[in-house]
């Protein structure tokens, strides 16, 4: 607000400058050349371009999209050039049409972005995946259910675990309480999402690690993470309850449909650039999405698909914090047609139907679940239910539960592929 008001305090002052010049101007015949305020009227037009500078950098602020960077840049310099005019005679007719052209083409390019965004709004998911919409005993949840009731039953007065995890497994852990905790005291339901609680990946890490919560359901730890653990003084004990796809994705009409593990590693340490290396010569520079710092689907990528390569640096806007916004930018909705990302693939193909990518083969296997389950797909890979050494009974019995025939089952259900037989 000071800024703001900073401002407008200096405009309103170029402004009273500029008519009094202007008047003086034409009462006396001064151009420009001749003007005896010419070192005043440099002065203002630096102050001008404070200002335009000022204000476009607080609209950079609040986009990253290069068409309004451009247009503001191009209004400021057009803004600045009508106040210097308007001090002396300056402007002739033809001077007054350029300036016109320009002042045209950035109002439309503005308009132009403004009516994109209100169309891609309008076809676009506005929320990304809503995990309100399984959360347990309410009457309109997704979530998956038993066809029998469960063999472990936590009664009123029981110690009742409490699951934090990553916001792709929440349908599945979600679906645990719904049948184990199903006959606890009624007022236990009303706060459900204090036993059943969905903070992400990095978040869920350093609950469990301070004893915020008993068990969190999330893919293996980053390094971060178990450093973490470590210097906390803290055993986590991980055991693998399912089977999962780390899948790679482009826009549908990408001509690209599969990739060799060394291509992906090319790609993500910045060695392959463009999609012309990989068979798609008018797609231009690969778009790599990112995730942020201590994701699951971010330390898949490191740990799992990089190994030693080095991973490259994203840029600002090819860092995304939400997974779904990874889907959402690679999609048909936004046009982003050179983009690359990753997710795990329920998260894409159950809880994002809305968005339409294609699901990149890699080293030629298409992530299938019979794939997956058979363990063709090199990408495979275990999700976890991490707990304490020293975890209470009631924890141990529950994620002795999530792994008999029932648990096992709500994984299927959810849209995960569960563990082998011989497990």
């Amino acid at each position: 607000m000071t800024i703001l008001l900073i401002l407008m305090a200096v405009a309103g002052a170029n402004v009273f400058t500029i008519i009094v010049r202007h008047q003086e101007a034409w009462e006396k015949n001064v151009t420009f050349s001749n003007s005896r305020y010419k070192p005043l009227i440099f002065l203002l037009i630096v102050a001008d371009l404070l200002i335009i500078g000022a204000i476009s950098l607080i609209f950079f602020m609040f986009t990253l999209n290069w068409l309004v960077r451009s247009c503001i840049i191009l209004l400021g310099a057009a803004a600045v050039l009508m106040f210097t005019g308007l001090m002396v005679r300056w402007w002739n007719p033809k001077r007054l049409m350029a300036w016109g052209l320009c002042v045209a083409l950035g109002v439309s390019g503005l308009v132009g972005a403004w009516l994109y965004r209100i169309h891609t709004e309008a076809i676009t998911m506005k929320d990304y995946f809503d995990y309100h919409t399984y959360a347990p005993f309410q009457e309109d949840s997704l979530v998956a259910k038993l066809d029998e009731p469960a063999t472990l039953h936590f009664q009123p007065g029981d110690y009742l675990p409490r699951m934090d995890g990553a916001t792709a497994l929440y349908p599945v852990y979600a679906a645990f309480a719904q049948a184990t905790y199903q006959d606890t005291h009624a007022s236990k339901r009303a706060d459900i999402y204090e036993y059943v609680d969905c903070s992400t990946t990095s978040k869920a890490y350093e609950n469990i690690v301070d004893g915020a919560c008993d068990m969190i359901f999330v893919a293996g730890p980053s390094e971060a993470q178990e450093a973490y653990a470590k210097k906390k003084g803290v055993e986590l004990v991980y055991t693998p309850i399912g089977k999962e796809a780390f899948v790679f994705f482009v826009h549908p009409k990408n001509p690209v449909d599969g990739m060799s593990l060394d291509q992906i590693r090319g790609i993500y340490s910045g060695q392959i650039t463009d999609w012309e290396q990989l068979g798609a010569p008018k797609l231009g520079k690969i778009l790599a999405y990112q995730r942020d710092e201590g994701s699951g689907s971010q330390t898949a990528l490191e740990r799992f698909v990089m190994g030693d390569t080095p991973l490259m640096e994203p840029k600002r806007d090819e860092r995304v914090d939400a997974m779904g916004g990874i889907i959402d930018k690679v999609s048909d909705y936004q046009n982003h047609r050179n983009a690359l990302g990753f997710s795990f693939r329920c998260y894409c193909t159950a809880l994002m139907k809305a968005f339409d990518v294609t699901l990149l083969a890699i080293n030629g296997v298409e992530p299938t679940v019979e794939n997956i389950e058979n363990g063709s797909y090199p990408l495979a890979s275990s999700f976890y239910v991490v707990t304490r050494s020293d975890a209470n009974e009631s924890t141990r019995a529950l994620v002795d539960w999530i792994c008999s025939e029932q648990g096992q089952e709500l994984i299927e259900k959810t849209g995960y592929s569960r563990l082998p037989a011989e497990r």
